[in-house]
């Protein structure tokens, strides 16, 4: 007579994602008084292994700066593409990093099969996503993701910083400190501050003005560069095995 053991269905797990390859996507900017939104997507080849790959927010400047470089010379493909301060602004913060998020997976070279995204929203996208809570400590092609964005982001900020020194952007990067706010007290808000945040809306509702533009106003781009600016920035880096 036969066992009950050998009686007893045993249950495979069964793969329902498409085979093919994972692309991680994250941001960098969401709660910041100024600058855009930006978003990376990133497909890590297996073959060539990153050590030390963690949450942006866990690492050193340094650290991010080293990944950064590693991340670009090792992964089958990246893109970091923006939302504007004008489409955050329009849209909301929500609705622009999603933005971000979607041109940063079409700007890929390579199509993935599948794509997570860190949090608990995802982008309209024509591919599998899948949204995973806390996804840039978890995966390590969502933190590649974290840190491209994280480091392009700051970058930004220290080009703002040039423009409009006063406000202290590259060490705040944006953020609603105690500095940035106080900067906004005194000199107002500047074009690059998102208006539709309430301590950007209360300083130019107290001064009545409109956005304070830098002294070399002439050398700014013009529209059509600001729109190209905010789509995806393609960064081809190899072809695949």
């Amino acid at each position: 007579m036969r066992s009950r053991k050998f009686l007893k269905a045993e249950q495979a797990p069964l793969a329902w994602d498409a085979p093919g390859l994972v692309a991680g996507v994250d941001e960098a900017g969401r709660g910041p008084l100024a600058g855009p939104v930006v978003a990376a997507a990133v497909i890590l080849d297996d073959q060539r292994p990153i050590r030390g790959l963690a949450d942006s927010k866990t690492l050193t400047a340094l650290q991010r700066e080293r990944l950064h470089d590693q991340i670009l010379a090792k992964a089958l493909c990246c893109s970091v593409a923006q939302a504007s301060v004008e489409e955050i602004d329009t849209h909301n913060i929500l609705q622009a990093t999603m933005l971000a998020m979607r041109r940063a997976v079409e700007g890929l070279r390579l199509k993935p099969a599948k794509v997570l995204v860190d949090g608990n929203r995802l982008p309209t996208l024509d591919v599998l996503a899948e949204a995973i809570v806390k996804g840039d400590a978890r995966i390590k092609a969502i933190s590649a993701a974290s840190i491209l964005a994280k480091v392009h982001r700051d970058r930004l900020c220290e080009q703002l910083h040039v423009e409009f020194p006063h406000y202290g952007f590259a060490g705040h990067k944006g953020y609603g400190t105690p500095e940035h706010l106080e900067a906004l007290q005194r000199h107002g808000a500047c074009v690059h501050h998102r208006r539709s945040f309430s301590p950007v809306a209360a300083a130019l509702a107290r001064t009545g003005t409109i956005p304070v533009l830098p002294a070399d106003a002439a050398l700014l781009p013009d529209a059509a560069q600001i729109a190209a600016a905010a789509e995806s920035v393609r960064l081809d880096l190899r072809t695949a095995p």
